[in-house]
C-alpha cells in the first residue's frame, strides 16, 4: 500500500508539474497576445493620424485660397468706402464751414427761460 501511494503521489506531483506548465503556457501567450495587440493598436493609431493629418491638409488647401481671395474683396470694399467718404468730405466742406461762420459771427442774444426777475 506504501508503494501505491507513493506513487500516486508521485503521478500527482507530475500532474500537478504539467498543470504549472499549462498554466505558464497560458500566461506566456497572454502576455504575447497583448504585446501584439499594443503593437497592433500603435499602427493602427498612426495610420489614423497620418489620415486625418492628410485630411486636414487637403481641407486646410482648399479653403486658403477662398481666405486670400476674401481679403482681397474686403481690402477692394475698403478701399472703395474711403473714397467715397473722401468725396463726401471735399464737397460738403465748404458747406459745413459756412455753417459754422454764420453761427459764430451771427449771434442773437436771448435771455435765458430760466432767468428770474429780481
Amino acid at each position: 500500500m506504501a508503494a501505491q501511494s507513493s506513487q500516486g503521489i508521485t503521478t500527482l506531483l507530475e500532474a500537478e508539474k504539467e498543470a504549472a506548465k499549462i498554466v505558464q503556457k497560458a500566461r506566456n501567450y497572454r502576455v504575447q497576445r497583448l504585446k501584439e495587440a499594443r503593437t497592433e493598436a500603435i499602427k493602427e493609431i498612426e495610420a489614423l493620424k497620418a489620415r486625418k493629418n492628410a485630411e486636414f491638409q487637403a481641407f486646410e488647401a482648399e479653403h486658403a485660397g477662398s481666405s486670400d481671395q476674401s481679403v482681397a474683396l474686403v481690402e477692394a470694399e475698403t478701399e472703395s468706402k474711403l473714397v467715397s467718404i473722401k468725396e463726401a468730405f471735399e464737397n460738403k466742406k465748404s458747406g459745413v464751414m459756412e455753417n459754422l461762420l454764420s453761427a459764430v459771427t451771427n449771434v442773437q442774444p436771448k435771455i435765458h427761460k430760466n432767468l428770474r426777475a429780481a
